[in-house]
């Protein structure tokens, strides 16, 4: 059982620290919703919460594959990131190949008149009625940028859980309720559809920063109490 100490406020401060990478990540990838899947609306058309718990688990594959290897935390957490990259760039790059050559529009963005990295000009690709579709590059790089921290952040929640404890099962379900419940806070943060750090919504990250951070406050605590107990 743990005691009340340095290595319990460490393990806390991990957590935490991992709840606010994941509910900052969230605000980066580029989700459409059910415009986005009728190719209405620019983003993978999905929802928020679902598209980053299915990045943040495959980062929680990695990071538990990599500590099967080895005990050292940065390269757990980068592989964690990695992992979760990989995934979300995946989904993203089939979502636009099913865009293109299957729907026949190009991926555009409404909220823009130019991509911010390849400077092309965005209305003239933008089919009457919709507010862009696909996955033009900013958001496909925005989506990668918010892969890589909801991996970190899940990897960081899992690896100082199962240094408390020792148990994949346990350490895996407690990160994964942590991992989604800053995915929510930070989905109803958005409120719907986000394109990227492009999107004005992008400028709401700071409330949900605050409201993370308390959460994951709250919810660390508790699970090094019952995880330091099982």
């Amino acid at each position: 059982m743990i005691e009340f100490g340095p290595d319990m406020i460490l393990y806390i401060l991990e957590i935490v620290i991992g709840g606010l990478l994941v509910g900052v990540g969230v605000h980066f990838v580029p989700v459409g919703g059910a415009p986005a899947a009728m190719a209405q609306a620019t983003g993978v058309g999905t929802g928020t919460v679902q598209l980053a718990a299915g990045s943040g688990l495959t980062g929680l594959l990695s990071a538990g594959l990599m500590m099967s290897v080895t005990d050292n935390m940065l390269m757990i957490v980068i592989s964690g990131a990695v992992g979760a990259m990989i995934m979300i760039d995946a989904t993203m790059i089939v979502g636009n190949w099913v865009y293109i050559y299957g729907v026949g529009v190009p991926p555009c963005s409404a909220k823009v008149d130019y991509d911010p990295i390849t400077k092309e000009p965005q209305p003239p690709y933008i089919s009457p009625g919709t507010v862009g579709h696909g996955i033009p590059t900013v958001s496909y790089v925005s989506g990668t940028i918010g892969g890589l921290l909801g991996g970190a952040g899940g990897s960081l929640i899992y690896y100082a859980l199962m240094s408390i404890n020792e148990n994949p099962g346990l350490s895996g379900f407690f990160a994964i309720g942590i991992f989604v419940v800053n995915a929510v806070i930070a989905s109803y943060n958005i409120q719907g559809t986000i394109e990227g750090f492009h999107d004005p919504k992008f400028k709401r990250v700071p409330r949900a920063v605050q409201a993370c951070l308390v959460a994951s406050l709250i919810i660390g605590i508790f699970a090094v109490l019952i995880t330091g107990g099982a």
